[in-house]
């Protein structure tokens, strides 16, 4: 049987190191227990759920909830990543769609008025996932994701056949046995802040590599384009020209309003000066961005 209460402990871990004393963090209520996610809160106000990256800990957003105060934010932690245990991700099945199903729970179990989402990455999956299914999530936020992941590798015209073998493909290359090296040049290119890098770098190697690599497969092959039209509120997506892509500022901004095409009112916005992380790269234009989002 799977221990949840380890689970718990590793959460509360993340808790006490998350912003060196400066907010305090509050688990979930009791009453929700998931063996999928984790999730802790921060703050009061109205409610904001936050949702990190592949083999990200919750403590990535911990900047931008120091400076964005006035909300309840609702940070998710996904089992097995910066060495939380995997618990029920590490059995068979999809994964993608689990850990987004667990969210929405807590987001109707919990009773969240009318919550905003905001995801990074494998997290602003999540977050079009979750709006799209929820019918009280006001806004979602997207930062530095597009809604079919293989587009990244291939453009606006990639297959399912090749987004499958883009995934096993990352999935051998990260997370195989040269994992360690291959992680380290993998953030050389997604965190522009030296200062920042090593701390992000150690999370995903403390992840569980067999979730990790399962989830990033998934995410190359799951397209939610057609599912798009399913959501109600107001969308921003984020987004930087990513160094380890060969193309430029104009390709990129053509390639995210191809992907978010059923989305014609969606904001689409590129972030200067930053690789993918936005929220370390540029805080404060993360901040000013995700406070005017909020309003």
């Amino acid at each position: 049987m799977i221990d949840r209460r380890l689970f718990l402990a590793a959460g509360a871990v993340a808790a006490a190191s998350f912003t060196g004393g400066c907010t305090t963090l509050f688990p979930a209520p009791s009453r929700f227990v998931s063996d999928r996610i984790s999730v802790t809160v921060a703050g009061s106000g109205p409610d904001v759920v936050l949702i990190p990256g592949l083999a990200t800990s919750r403590n990535v957003w911990a900047g931008t909830v120091a400076a964005v105060p006035g909300y309840r934010y609702h940070l998710v932690q996904v089992a097995g990543f910066a060495g939380a245990p995997p618990l029920a991700n590490a059995q068979p099945g999809p994964l993608l769609e689990s850990v987004a199903a667990e969210i929405e729970r807590y987001i109707v179990e919990q009773g969240l008025v009318r919550p905003a989402v905001v995801g990074h990455s494998l997290g602003g999956l999540l977050a079009l996932m979750t709006a799209a299914a929820v019918p009280s999530v006001s806004k979602t936020m997207v930062v530095d994701m597009v809604p079919f992941g293989a587009m990244l590798f291939k453009g606006p015209d990639v297959t399912a056949e090749q987004a499958v073998a883009i995934g096993a493909d990352a999935r051998e290359r990260y997370f195989g046995a040269n994992r360690v090296a291959a992680t380290e040049r993998l953030y050389a290119t997604m965190i522009r802040t030296d200062a920042a890098r090593p701390a992000f770098v150690a999370q995903a190697l403390a992840s569980d590599a067999d979730v990790s690599g399962r989830l990033f497969e998934e995410v190359a092959a799951t397209d939610l384009r057609p599912r798009l039209k399913s959501i109600r509120g107001p969308v921003t997506v984020l987004y930087v020209s990513a160094p380890n892509i060969p193309v430029g500022d104009q390709q990129t901004d053509a390639l995210y309003r191809a992907a978010y095409r059923d989305l014609p009112g969606a904001r689409l916005k590129r972030i200067e000066g930053s690789f993918h992380f936005i929220m370390l790269d540029q805080p404060a234009a993360f901040a000013q961005e995700l406070r005017a989002f909020l309003r």
